[in-house]
């Protein structure tokens, strides 16, 4: 037997999901439309002193053209590239071993350790940004003198060591994050099967890795995801540190290129274009994440 719903009773869900549809069309939905618009029109001066103010036309794909040919927009993608091959593996397999660490028999006083582990990431990014970029100047930093005692030289800020320094300052920032959703993934792996385990005679660092990090691929997975499409938007760092180093140019990651593009040479059709297509590699690494993520999980 099948009750008909009627006409208010239809309406009660759509009012309950009609928030969330209203804020993802005013946050998500509106601004790539209006980016999209943007991106196919440019403003030129009317004269060639420019005294005649400027006009919009409509050059349809010329600024991705622009965006796409230009080599400092291709520099911003090999640095990031760099970073990513350094801070990802970094800061997920950083983040796993501290959770590791804390879910083991062994570990006491998890609660301190999950709080202080978790203390940098309270810190806002820009805040932790400036202070790496003092840890890292010569003449300021305890860290710079101490080495040069042992007789080490490294420049932090130098074109050899810039992009390990700013993953180092991210990673500090967000293992701690990520491992509070390791650790609380840990929490959910039955205790039966650990049990198990140690009957069989495995012991701690041969459950960590063939039991436990098995049964938390998921939370892996997702962490990978959010950290490389995080990754791609490096922007804190490089122009905090941009002012004390001269390896960190104006347009150096391709954020800060977008934003050369628009906020100083107020071309906005230009970094519109740049935006959607950085937009687009995050879509691209999202889906390749996934994809092998869930052939993982399978496996």
């Amino acid at each position: 037997m099948t009750t008909r719903l009627g006409r208010g009773q239809r309406t009660i869900p759509l009012l309950f999901v009609a928030p969330f549809f209203i804020l993802f069309l005013a946050t998500l939905v509106a601004p790539v439309g209006y980016s999209l618009w943007m991106s196919l029109f440019r403003e030129q001066a009317t004269s060639g002193l420019g005294f005649g103010g400027t006009e919009t036309i409509f050059v349809g794909a010329g600024n991705y053209g622009r965006a796409l040919g230009d080599a400092s927009f291709h520099r911003g993608f090999l640095h990031i590239t760099l970073y990513c091959l350094i801070y990802i593996p970094v800061m997920v397999g950083g983040a796993l071993a501290l959770a590791l660490l804390v879910d083991s028999a062994m570990a006491r006083a998890r609660k301190f350790f999950q709080l202080a582990y978790f203390l940098p990431h309270a810190v806002p990014g820009l805040i932790a940004a400036i202070i790496w970029g003092f840890l890292y100047t010569p003449g300021l930093s305890p860290v710079v003198d101490l080495l040069r005692t042992v007789g080490v030289e490294w420049d932090f800020l130098g074109p050899d060591g810039v992009v390990f320094s700013m993953a180092n300052a991210a990673a500090w920032q967000w293992i701690g994050y990520n491992m509070v959703i390791f650790y609380a993934a840990l929490q959910a792996v039955p205790k039966e099967t650990l049990e198990a385990a140690t009957v069989d005679g495995a012991g701690q660092l041969r459950t960590a890795l063939s039991v436990k990090l098995p049964m938390i691929r998921s939370s892996v997975v997702l962490t990978m995801l959010f950290t490389a499409v995080g990754a791609i938007q490096l922007f804190n760092e490089p122009e905090v540190l941009r002012s004390r180093s001269s390896a960190i140019s104006q347009d150096w990651s391709p954020v800060m290129y977008i934003y050369q593009a628009a906020f100083t040479e107020h071309d906005y059709g230009l970094a519109a274009a740049a935006s959607l297509l950085l937009a687009l590699l995050g879509a691209a690494l999202s889906f390749v994440i996934t994809k092998f993520g869930n052939r993982w999980k399978e496996a």
